[in-house]
């Protein structure tokens, strides 16, 4: 790598990639109205779903909490300045241009520090469709450079999914009931427009499509603003007495010229987010109630074209109740016992199953493969001798197919990493386990994840990527077999 200066190299940005693939099994909320800009975190941005007879495409929205569906007309996606990187000086990429150039990329694999947007078909229905695939395709692509979307196999060899600079369209074949993600690489800064289609064709033979579908990108700084807008709510007091003024104050950070807000609140028993009439400034004053006790308040900071740039995170009212006689008050005194605590390793319980995409000829054909991705798994320490622990992993059984046939665990490997964790808790992921032909597998026990000695009090979300990798010789079927967690 020639520029010394960047903090990601290419190589960095893919490292491990896999295709990643799963069924989702909770029902998604309805879909959201505003437009907004996506900077960083999971989104599916290139969503099937099939409903009325109609195929479409949506945005499934993974970084907010809940997530949400989105028309893609009502998305921005910011390939923000940190995915720049330099084309490497390896011929498997002179697809992105002259080794040095300047490339933007989004990898194939999660960086919490940029947008991760992947495509996804767990929402199709099995035997809805014939073959039980989609078709999606890149149709078109406008503005001011390349881009290209491409995935890494087991060996490190790109794989070119679509690709502007040699002519579109360029279409792939996929499955019902997938969830991938690749590298999205962009050779300029600038606005882009990207034009996809998805295709089908019914168990009956009715043919559907969506037709072109615009999806609006923007690869560097926003127009008219900087990136990654920090947005908090000062000015608010710990608590209130009724009839107080309340002063809630936007706060930028850093700050920029943008100056377009609009204040939403939630009370006690609503659902939702509501907007608040008429507040549209930096500055929402109002007086207050017993009624307003417990409501919560954000608010949005929005760009050209109205998108929202940044939210902020929610605030909490606290209103006293009006003064008490003397000698009508009590005190509540509340402890913690330091004695107590445990460790505890769990799952959610409606989200436990891994379903790997179907297997396929890895490039050298000689084995069946196939990647995917461990559920969370969270670990809770709340031991105040702060022992530290470790969370290890173990197929104890071989997998079970059809007719009792049966392949050794250990054809199973995994990449652990920590998602996220406790402030000063120093959770670290366990080291990658190979499949068997180059690794020992999941059949014996596998560290996922360790905390040390005087650290580990709090809680981590863990997770791993998954490698299948059987003998071509291995009968065909479904298989299936138990991981057990260990926490120590």
């Amino acid at each position: 790598m020639t520029d010394t200066t960047r903090t990601r190299t290419l190589a960095s940005l893919i490292a491990g990639g896999v295709l990643v693939a799963g069924t989702l099994l909770a029902a998604q909320p309805a879909a959201a109205a505003e437009r907004v800009v996506l900077s960083r975190g999971h989104v599916d941005a290139v969503d099937v779903h099939y409903s009325g007879g109609q195929l479409q495409l949506k945005v499934h929205d993974g970084t907010v909490e809940p997530s949400v569906e989105r028309d893609p007309a009502d998305v921005t996606f910011q390939v923000a300045p940190g995915a720049a990187t330099t084309v490497p000086d390896d011929p498997r990429y002179a697809f992105l241009g002259t080794p040095g150039t300047d490339v933007w990329v989004l990898p194939q694999t999660q960086d919490p520090d940029l947008l991760w947007p992947g495509w996804n078909t767990t929402e199709l229905g099995t035997g809805v469709f014939a073959g039980n695939q989609v078709r999606l395709s890149l149709v078109d692509v406008a503005g001011p450079g390349a881009v290209t979307l491409f995935g890494v196999n087991a060996f490190g060899d790109p794989l070119v999914r679509f690709r502007s600079s040699d002519g579109l369209p360029d279409a792939i074949d996929v499955p019902v009931g997938t969830h991938a993600h690749a590298s999205w690489a962009f050779t300029a800064l600038g606005e882009y427009t990207l034009k996809f289609r998805a295709d089908a064709t019914l168990a009956d033979g009715t043919a559907l499509t969506t037709g072109p579908v615009d999806y609006s990108f923007v690869v560097g700084d926003l127009t008219g603003g900087g990136t990654e807008n920090g947005l908090t709510i000062g000015g608010l007091a710990d608590s209130y007495q009724p009839n107080d003024t309340v002063t809630l104050r936007a706060v930028q950070s850093p700050p920029s010229e943008l100056d377009h807000y609009h204040w939403f609140s939630r009370c006690p028993g609503a659902t939702d987010f509501a907007i608040i009439p008429g507040e549209a400034g930096e500055t929402y004053r109002f007086t207050a109630t017993r009624e307003l006790n417990a409501c919560e308040y954000v608010v949005k900071l929005y760009g050209h074209g109205h998108g929202v740039v940044a939210t902020s995170p929610p605030v909490t009212l606290r209103v006293a109740d009006q003064p008490q006689q003397p000698g009508a008050a009590q005190t509540i005194t509340a402890s913690i016992d330091a004695t107590q605590g445990a460790l505890v390793v769990s799952v959610d319980p409606d989200d436990r199953s891994v379903v790997l995409p179907t297997a396929r000829l890895n490039a050298a054909g000689d084995r069946w493969e196939s990647q995917g991705e461990l559920r969370p798994v969270k670990v809770t320490d709340t031991r105040s001798a702060t022992p530290g622990w470790s969370v290890s992993g173990q197929i104890p059984a071989d997998f079970a197919g059809p007719d009792g046939t049966t392949f050794d665990a250990g054809h199973l490997g995994w990449t652990p990493r920590v998602v996220s964790q406790g402030s000063g808790q120093g959770a670290v992921a366990g080291p990658e386990v190979a499949p068997y032909a180059t690794g020992t597998g999941l059949g014996a026990s596998s560290v996922l994840a360790t905390a040390p000695d005087g650290a580990g009090r709090g809680t981590a979300e863990l997770s791993a990527g998954l490698r299948l990798s059987v003998p071509t010789e291995t009968p065909p079927g479904t298989y299936t077999a138990t991981l057990t967690l260990t926490a120590i």
